[in-house]
């Protein structure tokens, strides 16, 4: 059994039986066998009727895998199927719970922005945190990016924030980056800065997001990042400021920065207006992220979907998958079916979808 993550054993307090939720891992899929054809397209093992087209193509492993990763994520909105498996009708259960869940723009990076809304509707997420190359803040102008905000909001999809944007102390170039983010429609920028920042850069964001009324949910990336490596230091950085300057946790990062996500979101959540979630098998201080499906890795994720159900946080918890990015459908389809089960399996008896 893999050993416990060092933050692990800390959280049991808050959410003690809840690590039976996490999945077991599985063993390596088996490899598909060769195509076989039985003279006369007969199965001597099988009765009645048989299939006389051999020509009808084998799925490939991949596609098998996501069409079932699609059917086990569309199983909570069939609702009462009289007769499905044993025992009486069964009403499917709140797709979320209390929480906002969607997907961090960043996870469809290698897809053009119809591609991108077509794969959002087939998996049923209805909220996103754009990524520059379908939205184009900060590259682009304030009607090309309303245009393009237009096209997810036309297929059902709402735009919770976008990232990351990276701020300078030029003036022209933020005040660019904010005119094209309200044309978007945005009330959330998820941000940080090209360069550390300094009081002058700090000051100028704050002068924007007043005017804008725009909240801007500062971004950390880790050991490696030399701007914000953990939430802690997106917080000692804002706290001086007007409260529209706030953080955007992600989790894994967070994790390798030493720091508790869980722990961060309680003591951060006065400015938390972003959240990134994903797993990893990379420990403290690594300064390379091993990204893995939700439930594989080294985070304790029911703790933390449990952290933010206890805050009521009410802005977008973010999916943000980085393992197969070029053909990122079944990944995302089965870690955002876990996170959205885990997320109805710990809502409050009685909370609203």
């Amino acid at each position: 059994m893999a050993s416990l993550s060092p933050w692990h054993c800390a959280s049991q307090k808050a959410a003690p039986e809840l690590d039976n939720l996490r999945p077991r891992r599985q063993h390596q899929l088996p490899r598909l066998a060769p195509r076989y054809r039985c003279p006369g397209n007969i199965n001597p093992r099988r009765r009645g009727p048989q299939p006389t087209d051999m020509d009808t193509p084998i799925l490939s492993r991949r596609e098998a895998i996501k069409r079932a990763a699609i059917a086990g994520l569309a199983a909570p909105f069939l609702g009462a199927i009289e007769g499905f498996g044993a025992g009486e009708p069964t009403a499917a259960p709140a797709p979320s719970g209390p929480l906002t869940l969607g997907l961090a723009g960043y996870s469809l990076r290698k897809y053009p922005t119809d591609d991108a809304i077509r794969l959002l509707q087939e998996l049923k997420i209805t909220s996103v945190a754009v990524f520059k190359v379908h939205v184009p803040i900060q590259i682009s102008t304030p009607e090309v990016c309303r245009d393009m905000a237009k096209k997810f909001r036309d297929a059902g999809i709402s735009i919770a924030a976008t990232g990351v944007v990276y701020f300078s102390k030029n003036e022209a170039e933020m005040r660019r980056a904010f005119d094209c983010g309200k044309a978007a429609g945005l009330t959330t920028m998820t941000a940080s800065y090209a360069k550390p920042p300094d009081a002058e850069a700090l000051s100028l964001t704050e002068r924007f997001a007043k005017e804008y009324d725009m909240r801007i949910a500062f971004h950390n990336h880790g050991p490696e990042d030399a701007i914000f490596p953990s939430p802690y230091d997106v917080w000692k950085a804002v706290a001086p400021y007007d409260e529209r300057l706030g953080l955007c946790i992600d989790i894994g990062h967070s994790a390798r920065a030493g720091v508790d996500p869980t722990e961060a979101i309680l003591k951060c959540r006065s400015r938390l207006y972003d959240v990134h979630v994903k797993d990893t098998l990379a420990g403290v201080g690594a300064k390379k992220d091993i990204p893995v499906d939700m439930g594989f890795g080294r985070l304790d994720l029911p703790s933390v979907v449990a952290a933010l159900i206890k805050i009521g946080y009410s802005h977008q918890v973010g999916l943000e998958y980085e393992v197969e990015v070029a053909d990122a459908l079944p990944g995302i389809a089965q870690s955002f079916g876990y996170l959205r089960g885990l997320a109805a399996a710990l809502a409050p008896k009685g909370s609203a979808a």
